[in-house]
């Protein structure tokens, strides 16, 4: 379950991320962290992942605009990086962007009990999810996906 600021924070995010020519693609509440930490995930309008030199031009405008705002009234530690390696594929464009990479997906079946498959993202669409398990294609019902993210090795062959 989403952070209950999460929502205003992208908002306050998005103009200042925006002003330096990219785009938010998450933000993220890791509120179980000591102090609490926030993640903006930026990149490029057209997908592409940022440089260390771009995170660092967006976090001190940010960290600013944070400041200002006064949303966190805690310590926190702000984090802003690109999506990459282990990060949870949420959008379209996510779906299209990482098309080919290896991808480990959770799914919940209708008994309740959670299932994990790695293999070849080859897409979404409205009904499925499609991998590429072992040259085997495999398609599992969106709505019994419950996460998939990228992961940093191919699947065992």
């Amino acid at each position: 379950m989403p952070h209950p600021l999460t929502d205003d924070l992208e908002t306050l995010a998005r103009p200042v991320v925006e002003a330096a020519h990219l785009t938010v693609q998450s933000v993220e509440v890791l509120a179980h962290r000591l102090p609490l930490t926030v993640v903006v995930r930026v990149q490029r309008a057209d997908g592409s992942d940022v440089n260390l030199d771009e995170c660092a031009a967006v976090s001190g405008p940010l960290a600013e605009a944070l400041e200002a705002s006064e949303l966190l009234t805690m310590a926190y530690v702000l984090e802003v990086s690109s999506p990459g390696i282990g990060e949870e594929l949420l959008t379209d464009r996510d779906f299209v962007s990482f098309r080919g990479f290896p991808v480990e997906l959770i799914r919940q079946e209708a008994g309740g009990a959670e299932v994990r498959r790695t293999g070849l993202l080859l897409g979404r669409d409205d009904q499925v999810v499609q991998l590429n398990e072992r040259g085997r294609i495999v398609r599992i019902p969106r709505e019994e996906v419950r996460r998939v993210r990228l992961t940093e090795a191919p699947p065992d062959s």
